[in-house]
């Protein structure tokens, strides 16, 4: 049955133009008002979802067309719908950055977008590229322009002037340097570290919506159902235990839910603070800021320990990014202080500032395909030979490199599990 349901799709000319601010601006303001707000995060993020996520109130997931596939971001639309007053959806990078871009997903599923533009240093030029947005094809709909760091109302004034009459000024949000969100290398700080600070901000952006008038809600859209069909119980009474703290916080609930779902059993366990392993059959290291935490995690002797003896007992172990970082000998932050981790495999890893790499690409594991990003500030060197590389999604070159020590499957690769569940269960049930 067709559900109707409020929803903006909220997307920008690129990445700082003010997008999750205003989408978490929007969702504390209408959940103050006593709404339902879902909001949905374009593309592989484990950040942005964290800030949306505390001011909503609401669990906040991927939308990916190429990664999780167009099922799985319908279902995930549609339940939403049936429970949810209000859908915002935050774009990725530029309107049609990647293959598929926010742009793609929008016009997918119907969802009218709000082009969101930091405009200063600028007036009628805003319009201008607001346009070519708006008509760079027509498969979507834009709802209207929303202006962001506007210096005075004759400045939004000149930009509403030179807009065309089909593409209305929705708002002008003024300068306001306390509701800016504190960044790091790899995006924005994480929620958790800064949970109170952050929570004055959110309510500040929602006070600045208000002002800025953006208190109507946006036109219903319709959300139509679909299939999914049920994963089987190939991880059955499984035991995993999955390392979550300040380092490792980088997990889709989309992955937990698929264990769950195929009978596994999960336990969190702190690699900083706590001092003995949970019983479990395997390990999952994912993805997070180690490097920050280096200290601690170098100094957890009863934790590496207890680690290195389910390494050499053939155990299977995820480690994913950050945690591929931890299972290496040796750790350089950025201020070149260098720190013993693991060593359950050989490597040094190291961080390098603002460089990196980003991208989708698909893990070629020997049990299956699984998609999978790379967002990382680091490099790793003198490891050992890789038994493959992933797979670039439009590129010939190689991808992340992919690693097997015994029971080890590490790489700077994020996996999206339910992409194949089958081989994800296949690596998680491999025998001890």
């Amino acid at each position: 049955m067709t559900v109707l349901c409020p929803a903006l799709f909220l997307s920008a000319p690129a990445s700082g133009q003010g997008k999750t601010t205003i989408t978490a601006g929007l969702s504390r303001y209408f959940k103050n008002q006593g709404k339902t707000v879902r909001v949905f995060k374009t593309g592989p993020d484990y950040l942005d979802p964290q800030i949306l996520a505390q001011a909503s109130g609401e669990a906040v997931e991927p939308l990916d067309l190429w990664m999780a596939g167009e099922n799985d971001c319908k279902h995930k639309l549609y339940e939403a719908a049936k429970v949810a007053d209000l859908i915002l959806i935050e774009g990725a990078m530029g309107m049609f950055d990647g293959d598929p871009s926010s742009a793609d997903l929008a016009a997918t599923f119907g969802i009218p977008i709000a082009i969101v533009m930091d405009v200063k240093g600028m007036a009628q030029t805003a319009a201008a590229l607001a346009s070519g947005l708006a008509n760079f094809r027509n498969d979507y709909q834009v709802a209207g322009l929303i202006v962001n760091n506007c210096g005075s109302e004759r400045h939004s004034q000149l930009i509403r002037d030179a807009l065309p009459e089909s593409l209305p000024l929705i708002a002008a949000l003024p300068r306001n340097p306390e509701v800016t969100l504190p960044e790091r290398h790899l995006g924005l700080v994480q929620a958790a570290e800064i949970r109170d600070e952050l929570e004055q901000c959110i309510e500040r952006a929602a006070v600045w919506i208000k002002d800025a008038g953006l208190t109507e809600l946006p036109a219903p859209v319709a959300f139509e159902p679909t299939e999914i069909p049920q994963p089987k119980k190939l991880l059955q009474d499984r035991q995993i235990g999955i390392a979550k703290d300040e380092a490792f916080s980088f997990i889709y609930d989309a992955n937990i839910e698929l264990l769950e779902a195929m009978g596994a059993e999960c336990h969190y366990f702190s690699p900083i603070h706590d001092s003995y392993l949970p019983e479990v059959d395997a390990l999952w290291f994912p993805g997070g800021y180690p490097e920050l935490h280096a200290t601690k995690l170098a100094e957890n002797d009863s934790m590496a320990i207890a680690i290195r003896e389910f390494f050499e007992a053939d155990k299977t172990i995820l480690a994913e990014c950050g945690g591929f970082l931890y299972t290496m000998e040796t750790l350089t932050d950025l201020e070149g202080n260098i720190y013993p981790m693991l060593g359950l495999m050989q490597g040094h890893g190291a961080m390098r500032g603002r460089s990196g790499c980003q991208g989708m690409q698909t893990a070629v594991l020997p049990e299956g395909d699984v998609r999978a990003h790379a967002h990382h500030r680091s490099r790793s060197e003198s490891t050992p030979e890789p038994i493959g590389h992933g797979r670039r999604q439009r590129h010939p070159a190689p991808g992340e490199a992919i690693y097997r020590e015994r029971g080890l499957t590490a790489t700077y690769l994020h996996l999206f599990f339910p992409s194949n569940a089958e081989a994800v269960a296949s690596m998680f049930s491999a025998q001890d």
